[in-house]
């Protein structure tokens, strides 16, 4: 039956994160045999349970009239308002609840649908239509392209650049490498960085805007990570806080990583009302709605004392986590010369050991010897070659276990 589906589907690889998953299965009996039972650094989701607040207010809302009823695609009323007061509390952002916000099911379901909405798809590599991606970024955004019909070419972001390069600049390479650039059709950025942790300031969002602005492109704001932060004075932005960039910009939002409701899949997408209107219009057509009750218990969590709490408590928590593995860390080699400490979200971007030749082969011999699961860097792109991405998510004796584990079966830089 394979051959019924399109050749796209056929050729895409399973995503990185069940292929290390099924692995890590496979060895479990053998590394616990051992006394090196799997520690998971692998997946970015918090392990911790979300607001006791949200979970009574999904309890609360089960009993109301209508709430198993089907919803609609846009969202309740209920839930835009709640989200547009969030944008304007959190960001300062206006946003029209009525015909600038879109209820998600979760950010990742929008972002594939907005690149399906864009591309024209077409076999031929140099007719296929394009969208800049971060480079490493999440693995997602080039098999959601890939299985569109269109192309991923990579943003690089290095420390070189300071992971904020100029647009201008990969347009130049675009052309070099023999690509349209008017078959660009959409650039997305996204701050804080997965796999980095890198942030941005205002200027350099200015500068994207007024590139997508320049070029008549679609700006696609991956904003997932926006409330994962370890200094007030230095909040992620919205990259609609930049005057004028409502004209070009779809920004999408998550619950998942801020509220540790990742299971609930549940987001929003908001901007440019025409862009908005155009990506509403397809997903009419692919469901029906988030569940009202999912949606009532959302819209609760996102402008309370208990919500913004709970950001507060789990950003200290994620600090202190990283905090466990940078100092184990440099006990064995690496330290700021050789690694950037990230002030945003659970992730560090870790050089590889010198005594490995690639990120796979770190990685590898980080699991089958040590039981420790790590993600490695090319999963992320061709820039990622050479690193291997560590989610500090595990619970703090975990890491410390890690730093010993390391130590004991000679993992140094």
């Amino acid at each position: 039956m394979k051959e019924l589906f399109n050749k796209y589907v056929q050729e895409i690889e399973t995503y990185i994160m069940v292929q290390i998953k099924q692995r890590t299965l496979e060895l479990t009996p053998e590394l616990t045999a051992k006394n090196r039972a799997p520690i998971s650094l692998d997946i970015g989701a918090p392990t911790d349970n979300p607001p006791r607040f949200v979970i009574e207010k999904l309890k609360e809302a089960l009993d109301m009239d209508g709430m198993h009823k089907y919803s609609t695609p846009k969202g309740e009323a209920f839930f835009l308002e709640a989200v547009a007061k969030r944008m304007k509390n959190r960001f300062g952002v206006d946003v029209d609840p009525k015909t600038e916000i879109c209820s998600l099911i979760g950010s990742k379901e929008g972002l594939a649908n907005i690149v399906r909405e864009l591309i024209n798809p077409t076999e031929n590599i140099k007719d296929k239509e394009i969208i800049l991606v971060p480079d490493p970024g999440y693995a997602s955004y080039s098999q959601m392209l890939m299985v569109s019909g269109g192309l991923a070419y990579p943003i690089p972001l290095t420390i070189e650049n300071n992971y904020m390069p100029d647009l201008e600049d990969v347009l130049v390479s675009l052309k070099k490498d023999g690509y349209d650039e008017k078959k660009v059709k959409a650039v997305i950025i996204n701050y804080p960085n997965n796999p980095l942790g890198a942030t941005a300031p205002k200027e350099y969002y200015e500068k994207v805007v007024a590139f997508c602005k320049k070029h008549r492109i679609l700006l696609i704001s991956d904003a997932a990570y926006c409330d994962m932060y370890f200094d007030e004075d230095k909040k992620p932005i919205s990259a609609l806080e930049i005057e004028g960039a409502k004209d070009v910009t779809l920004e999408f939002h998550s619950l998942s990583k801020p509220y540790a409701m990742t299971g609930w899949r549940l987001g929003w997408v908001c901007g440019n009302k025409e862009a908005l209107a155009m990506f509403a219009k397809q997903k009419s057509t692919i469901d029906t709605g988030l569940f009202k009750a999912l949606q009532y218990a959302a819209a609760q969590i996102l402008n309370s004392k208990e919500g913004d709490d709970y950001i507060k408590q789990a950003n200290t928590n994620f600090k202190e986590k990283q905090q466990i593995l940078v100092n184990g860390l440099k006990k064995l080699g690496w330290n700021d010369k050789n690694f950037v400490i990230p002030q945003a979200t659970f992730y560090l971007w870790l050089p590889i050991s010198r005594k490995y030749k690639t990120s796979k082969e770190f990685t590898t011999a980080l699991l089958e010897k040590s039981g420790i699961v790590a993600v490695p860097g090319d999963a992320f792109g061709q820039y990622g070659e050479g690193y291997a991405r560590i989610s500090i998510v595990a619970p703090k004796e975990k890491l410390h276990e890690v730093i010993e584990r390391m130590e004991k079966d000679g993992f140094t830089y």
